[in-house]
């Protein structure tokens, strides 16, 4: 028997494919957590509550973050093409 054609072909455990979506999904977590930014003052006597609990940095952006974790999830699980 030749050793060669049994040894499995050692490589990354990840395709190139599946690389490129982790990208994808870790720009979707940076956009979400750019968008919780904000709701700074000059004046430390002054509170503007609608800027800091804007729907924005308390619903869109926790929504699109935890959308990037899952997209990654799903960029890990997925079986790469040979």
């Amino acid at each position: 028997m030749n050793k060669q054609t049994d040894t499995p072909k050692a490589g990354f455990a990840l395709g190139k494919e599946n690389y490129k979506l982790l990208a994808i999904g870790f720009l979707i977590i940076v956009i979400g957590f750019i968008l919780m930014i904000g709701g700074r003052t000059t004046d430390p006597n002054l509170f503007n509550g609608d800027e800091v609990f804007s729907p924005r940095r308390i619903t869109l952006a926790p929504i699109i973050v935890l959308a990037g974790f899952i997209f990654e999830i799903w960029a890990i699980m997925k079986k790469p093409s040979e």
